[in-house]
């Protein structure tokens, strides 16, 4: 007998681990990639190729903001998950269990909050005259865009949705990291409403603020339903408990800061380089290509990225056997998509640049694009060890990071003078790819060699 579509479906879901958070996250990529596609054909309708350069631009300077995030959202996320296995939560906001453990918790929400903040206003003081005096250094006659007033809108809202992020993270540690998965979701679907209107209205260069716009709103709604949780947290007087942030949280921050901006930062450059080095024109081929290449690999990344929360408190319990079945599984399945989307993606490319020139006149050439996503599969492979290693507050790949980051800035620098798009994809693939994945590997495996040291913690527990 046949299986029914249902029983198809239900069957497909556990082949590929797709759970609760997995399908919010597929949903949301899936609908990004999807409403990127609209959007892409928004710009051939309503931006010039300049203008397309300039929009890329906007999106990769404010995306610096991770300079100032310095990777401190994934360490709360971890504080909080490890205190969170010791607690229960209740639906009214009372938090049940140990009071060491609930003052620990609030400690880690309340010296968030206290670091984000300062940190957001001290972005909008440097980014701001930061993009104005870029844009105004490297405006070309006959390649110019009204770019001021977008900039403005792009840094206030990013700096006001800057400083919420760590309540998100921090929600997501405490176990909530379906409903992150969903409020991300619908930010997608308002995000998307945001990008064409502007374009649609013939307001492009402000849809890079609108989006961001869009998605503090809807992130407000969200926090204002846990109001409870989050107050009775702030207004906690921790005392003795509270985390001592030199000892307990800076040790494992700078390391992970420096490893999060050379892998988010570097990459983020590859646009602005081309924009001072070459022109417009190519850094907008480069900017649409690092957006398609990111989606699919956030796509695949969220097979591992949901498990960080799970990973933090199966550390926290001890429970290190069912630790690496999970980050097993989980890498399995995310490679065997990413391998799938790869082909699938390439395959588009060099249709578009066949039978569709002008669209494929936006983006990088083929080669050029084949060389980026063996990079980004690469990629994926360091940054799923790294969650996984992260999970028990410790940051190995400090030295890896800061090598594969260095060899891939120099070279883009030095060859995209030369080669334009494809001397950043060299750039990228033997630096962040090639380098990269050979020494996290490495560090990866001798990880593991303690893992019977791990095993006899768990049996003494």
């Amino acid at each position: 007998m046949m299986p029914g579509p249902a029983q198809t479906v239900h069957h497909l879901r556990r082949l590929l681990g797709i759970d609760r958070p997995i399908a919010y996250v597929l949903l949301a990529r899936v609908w990004s990639f999807v409403s990127n596609i609209g959007t892409v054909f928004l710009m051939l309708r309503f931006l010039s190729p300049v203008e397309q350069g300039y929009y890329f631009t906007l999106i990769s300077l404010a995306a610096l903001q991770a300079i100032f995030e310095l990777g401190f959202s994934f360490v709360i996320l971890q504080l909080a998950a490890h205190e969170r296995a010791h607690l229960v939560f209740h639906s009214d906001g009372s938090i049940e269990g140990p009071a060491s453990a609930h003052a620990r918790l609030a400690s880690v929400l309340q010296i968030a909050f206290r670091w984000y903040t300062r940190a957001g206003i001290l972005l909008a003081i440097v980014l701001l005259p930061g993009g104005i005096l870029f844009f105004a250094h490297n405006s070309r006659p006959g390649q110019q865009a009204s770019w001021l007033l977008p900039w403005i809108l792009s840094v206030v809202s990013c700096s006001i949705a800057f400083t919420l992020n760590p309540v998100f993270s921090f929600i997501e540690g405490c176990g909530e990291v379906s409903q992150i998965a969903r409020l991300r979701f619908h930010q997608c679907l308002a995000n998307a409403a945001c990008a064409w209107g502007a374009l649609i209205t013939h307001h492009g260069l402000y849809a890079p603020g609108m989006i961001i716009v869009s998605g503090l709103i809807i992130g407000c709604a969200f926090l204002w339903k846990r109001r409870n949780l989050l107050l009775g947290l702030l207004r906690l007087r921790v005392g003795t408990y509270a985390i001592n942030w030199r000892t307990e949280i800076w040790p494992f921050q700078w390391k992970i800061a420096v490893s999060w901006l050379c892998s988010t930062f570097t990459v983020q450059l590859f646009t602005p380089i081309l924009f001072h080095f070459r022109n417009p024109v190519e850094a907008g081929q480069m900017g649409m290509s690092v957006s398609i290449i990111g989606y699919i690999s956030t796509i695949v990344l969220s097979w591992i990225a949901t498990k960080a929360s799970p990973f933090g408190q199966l550390v926290a319990q001890h429970k290190f056997n069912d630790l690496n079945s999970l980050f097993k599984s989980s890498l399995r399945q995310s490679l065997s998509v990413l391998l799938l989307l790869d082909c699938i993606c390439m395959a588009a490319v060099m249709v578009t640049d066949r039978w569709l020139p002008r669209l494929g006149q936006r983006i990088v050439a083929p080669p050029v694009f084949a060389l980026m996503l063996l990079a980004a599969l690469a990629t994926a492979i360091v940054q799923s060890q790294a969650i996984y290693l992260r999970s028990f507050k410790r940051e190995p790949f400090l030295k890896q990071s800061i090598l594969a980051a260095s060899l891939t800035l120099l070279g883009s620098l030095t060859l995209s003078r030369l080669l334009g798009a494809l001397g950043i994809a060299l750039s990228y693939f033997l630096g962040m790819g090639f380098v990269g994945v050979i020494f996290s590997s490495l560090i990866y495996a001798s990880w593991k060699q303690t893992e019977p040291v791990m095993e006899g913690m768990e049996e003494s527990c």
